[in-house]
């Protein structure tokens, strides 16, 4: 069969090329046409646009970049009536998605959604929409469920997809992953600045300043692929800053602690059992209108899913080079608050169940374009 997949992220490149892995062990003459990035290229996929090209963050840049977006849609809707897919599976990306799904339902074609919109964050009215153009809908996060059952849908919980990369992934042994990176013999702190340009520029900026602070530490920066090197190293300057390529599980694993930008990573750090600090500065103007309309009391997905403020975020104003100090010294020194927060890790895998969200997620999609 045919699967025409559309994620705009990192985290949605990750997931969808795991779900096209689990597919493929159903359906071994599976043939995928796809946006998204290097994973799923790599999982078989005939990659279209890569999610570097795709995307834009914050009411401010969407406006910006609004031509490009709808030249983008326009070519994605004429590419998928040209590609006629047996299933149109949409991951997260709900701005570009949802416009994707409306179009494709009323040509119809069967349309999958895999990794829920953040609906119960904003926008909740995007449910009426849902229910009248998607076929059928996995979400990855156990209150969405209760959630989407109040408005009359009813939803499949597959369990969170980082459980099944996370105990698939293969972490080089310590010794071996300082020597072969040139590490010194330090303590470690993972910066993960983010996984777009402009995310990257303001964050990492501000995480650095702690830098000369923090003698007796190295700092090793996270870089994703759809980032240059040479963007990193003009951030980064002259500080005594390393700066690895998608090697953000290894970095995390050895760290003492972790500056993290808000997003799926912070939910990855915590999985992993990474002491962190969530941080997040947007456009001053994008911040304010996303204040008027998001109706969540935390930013961090560890947080939301254990509905409690478990890790600190640091967000706009107090998002500052005194505060990163004050947070990082209490992860690296407060013996009580290390404990109580790997008791909240315990309790957030506890909360996502077990690992094969893959697997699962593969099985209703073939069940449903069966059906």
């Amino acid at each position: 069969m045919k699967y025409y997949i559309i994620a705009g992220e990192a985290s949605g490149d990750l997931h969808a090329s795991n779900l096209m892995v689990a597919i493929k062990e159903k359906d071994p003459e599976a043939e995928f046409r796809v946006w998204g990035g290097d994973l799923m290229k790599k999982a078989g996929g005939e990659l279209v646009k890569h999610y570097r090209d795709l995307a834009f963050m914050g009411f401010v840049e969407v406006f910006k970049n609004l031509m490009t977006i709808m030249d983008n849609l326009a070519f994605c809707k004429s590419d998928i009536q040209h590609y006629q897919p047996d299933a149109l599976i949409l991951v997260d990306y709900p701005g570009f998605n949802l416009r994707i799904a409306e179009f494709a339902h009323a040509k119809g074609f069967k349309v999958i959604y895999y990794i829920s919109p953040q609906v119960w964050a904003w926008k909740r009215s995007r449910v009426k929409k849902i229910r009248r153009v998607v076929d059928k809908m996995m979400v990855i996060l156990p209150f969405e469920k209760d959630f989407y059952n109040k408005y009359g849908l009813d939803v499949e919980f597959v369990g969170h997809p980082l459980l099944d990369s996370l105990s698939n992934e293969k972490i080089t042994p310590k010794e071996e992953f300082y020597k072969a990176n040139k590490l010194e013999d330090k303590p470690l702190i993972a910066i993960l600045p983010g996984s777009r340009k402009q995310e990257v520029a303001k964050m990492l900026k501000i995480m650095l300043e702690v830098v000369p602070e923090f003698e007796n530490y190295q700092f090793v920066v996270a870089g994703v692929s759809s980032i240059t090197h040479h963007f990193y190293k003009q951030i980064i300057g002259d500080l005594p800053v390393k700066m690895l390529m998608n090697k953000m599980r290894d970095i995390l694993q050895y760290a003492s602690a972790a500056f993290v930008t808000s997003g799926t990573a912070t939910l990855e750090t915590a999985l992993i059992g990474t002491p962190e600090v969530v941080c997040y500065k947007g456009h001053s103007a994008s911040y304010i209108i996303a204040k008027w309309i998001v109706h969540v009391k935390y930013i961090s997905l560890v947080n939301l899913i254990l509905d409690k403020l478990a890790v600190k975020e640091l967000v706009q104003k107090d998002l500052t080079k005194k505060n990163l100090m004050k947070e990082l010294d209490l992860l690296l020194n407060d013996t009580n608050k290390i404990k109580q927060l790997q008791s909240d890790y315990t309790e957030l895998k506890e909360k996502l169940g077990q690992a094969g969200a893959s697997g699962r997620a593969a099985e209703i999609v073939l069940k449903e374009i069966k059906s």
